[in-house]
Order: structure tokens, then sequence, then C-alpha cells
């Protein structure tokens, strides 16, 4: 992992990059500022350090030899000029304290300085020496690296051309969309909308782009590369049904990032507005996909409903959008069941949760003529 970002330029480093660099690498930051070769090591989740015009040679550490500490952060010191900033592993060097790059920076400091590249070029890792000296620098195995579209130089390509996206229902961590669509993409982690936004609960969450009104609605932010985004946009309909705007985001790490969200301003203000779409993980009437985890969802019936008709409501007109009555029945009560199109399971109101219902009679609705269209 980690990966070595060197900027020679004045350009301002993308936010979105900087955000993957420390989520994608938590175990540290060293900078190396080029406009006077001073050296500091911080955090990675400082990274808006690196939010400026100055040049830098930038190490984002995830450890995987040595401990995890600012000591242990790149570079090391071969000599009392030169430093060595490293991405990637050398077999046998270091130990459980050790960095494997402290161990191959002391093997460099016993050898003559005309030797070092081809020691290095001896390993797939990517490598720069800088001299604090003569102010210069040295990038090595140079047909590893990557740049992005300001001329910024990456050893690894794994943080680039990535978005940031929030959102707030069945894509959050854990949700049915989110198996699907978001299990491999990078999560930054929870928040909340910096404003305060209506966020409408009728059978699935709506968010409106009301900005002032509501609350600060709870959500999960990701990393997604172009391929995601694309998936995600057309899961919701954008532009058309759901609206994909850039928003702040407030992150429960005292973090602030840009993110884009998806509003929805077609659907009716109610008045009524919540600051969460909960789910709720169990491990009954689940089904294995193809990550090979049991799940099954369950919504908090407060935020997901608006309405608690009885048991024996049977007009389609009075159901959330997307739910229907059928003639299947409860195998916990034997109450009658609606079925919820958009999570394509049953819900019993009697027992307040959703039901796993074997040889469904789903397609044969009591009103088949009021059936909801889904609005795409």
């Amino acid at each position: 992992m980690c990966v070595i970002i060197v900027k020679h330029n004045d350009r301002i480093i993308k936010h979105s990059t900087l955000v993957a660099s420390a989520a994608k690498n938590p175990d540290g930051l060293g900078i190396l500022w080029l406009d006077n070769y001073k050296l500091e090591k911080i955090p990675s989740e400082n990274y808006k350090k690196l939010l400026t015009k100055r040049p830098f040679i930038a190490h984002f550490r995830f450890a995987t030899v040595g401990k995890v500490n600012l000591k242990n952060c790149h570079p090391f010191s071969i000599d009392e000029d030169n430093l060595l900033f490293q991405n990637g592993t050398v077999p046998g060097l270091g130990n459980k304290v050790k960095t494997d790059t402290q161990h191959l920076a002391e093997i460099l400091s016993r050898s003559n300085s005309k030797d070092w590249a081809g020691i290095l070029e001896m390993t797939d890792c990517r490598y720069v020496i800088a001299n604090q000296k003569d102010k210069t620098y040295k990038i090595y195995n140079p047909k590893m690296w990557h740049y992005d579209e300001q001329g910024i130089l990456y050893s690894k390509s794994n943080v680039l051309n990535l978005e940031l996206v929030a959102v707030y229902g069945t894509l959050k961590v854990k949700g049915s969309n989110y198996y699907s669509y978001l299990i491999n993409s990078t999560h930054v982690g929870s928040g909340y909308t910096k404003d305060c936004y209506p966020l409408i609960v009728e059978g699935l969450p709506y968010l409106l782009s009301k900005k002032g009104k509501g609350h600060n609605v709870d959500v999960d932010v990701f990393l997604v590369d172009k391929n995601t985004m694309i998936s995600i946009d057309i899961l919701e309909g954008h532009p058309q049904w759901y609206k994909r705007e850039k928003i702040t985001i407030s992150l429960n790490s005292n973090q602030e990032v840009k993110a884009w969200i998806y509003f929805n301003d077609t659907v009716q203000d109610t008045g009524k507005y919540h600051k969460s779409f909960e789910i709720v993980e169990t491990n009954y009437f689940g089904s294995k996909g193809n990550t090979g985890y049991s799940y099954y969802d369950k919504y908090d019936t407060y935020d997901y409903y608006d309405i608690n008709p009885s048991k024996d409501v049977v007009d389609n007109d009075s159901l959330p959008m997307g739910c229907r009555t059928t003639r299947d029945k409860c195998i916990k009560c034997n109450d009658s069941l609606i079925y919820d199109e958009y999570e394509s399971t049953h819900w019993c109101y009697t027992c307040d949760d959703y039901v796993h219902v074997p040889n469904s009679d789903q397609h044969n609705s009591i009103q088949d003529k009021n059936k909801v269209k889904l609005p795409f």
C-alpha cells in the first residue's frame, strides 16, 4: 500500500485525491517541503496541510512492516544529507518494530552512493531519494509512476480519479444496495450534512434541496471510481429522478469534505422531516449474496413509514408508495402481509418486521390494478 506524491509545481492537488490518500493509508504522513527542504511528520488525517501551492514530496503510510507511529513515517535518513521514501515492501527486511524502509536506508548508508540505483532497481518498489543539502531529489523505477492531469506525480494510481459521494438510504453501510454497489469502495466515514435539509421518507428516503429546513441528515461517505458513480447514477435515475449535487459534509472525525449527494425535489414536501434513515442488520430470513455474507435489512419503522395502518388494511391507496396488499400470510402471526416492491419482500404490520415468504403469491395481488409503478 502507501502512496508517494511528488508535487513540484504550484498547482493545488484535488481534495478528493488527498482524502483518498489518507483514507487508504491512515498510518501517518511525512512531508518534505521542496521550497526549503524542511521535513515534518504528522497524522494522515491532517492531509489538508497539503492543500497548498507549495511544492512537496509527501508519503502516506499504510503499515505492513514495523510499528504504527510517527517515528516510522517516511522518509528515513540514509546519511546526514539524504532521505529515502519508499512505496512497496521489500521481503525479508524490517521487523515488528523497524520498517523495511528504515532497514533499506541502513543498507544504503553502508553502500557507495553510485550503487544505490542498482540496489533500488532490484525491487518492484517505487523510491525517492532527496538530498536536503543540495536541495535535489531523484525518482527511482520511474516507469511505475503515474501523472495526474495537473502534472503531479504519484507512486500509485489507486488514489486518482475518485469522487466523494454521500449516501443516506439503502446505499449506507449494511444497507441492501450497499452490497451491490459500494462494498468494494473505500468508506471514508460517517457524518452529516453541514446544512439542514428536509429528509422525507415515503417508502424510500427522499432528500429535498431546500437548504435550511429539516435536519443535519446522517450520511455515509464513500470514495467511488467513475464506473461506480455511473452505476449509482443509473440506480438513482440521475438526473431525471434524483439529481446529484455537491454539498459540504461534516464527518464524525471532525473533517469537512465536499461530496456528491442525491436530491429529489419531485416528491411532495409533507413537512415531516427525518434526521436519519436507519438500517438495523439482523441475520434471520436472510440470503447469502456473492459476498458470502448473510444479511437482512430491517428499517427503522419510525423513519421508514409515515403511517401505521391496522393489520386488516386492504386499500392499496392508503399504503406507502411501492407497497401493495397480497394474499400471503405471516408465518409468525398468520395476519395479512403487504409486499414492498422496493425491497422485494413482505412486511407484517402486526410483527412490525419484514417476513420471508416461501412460494409467495406476490404476483397475484388483491388489487393488481392499483399496483404502484416505479417512477423511472
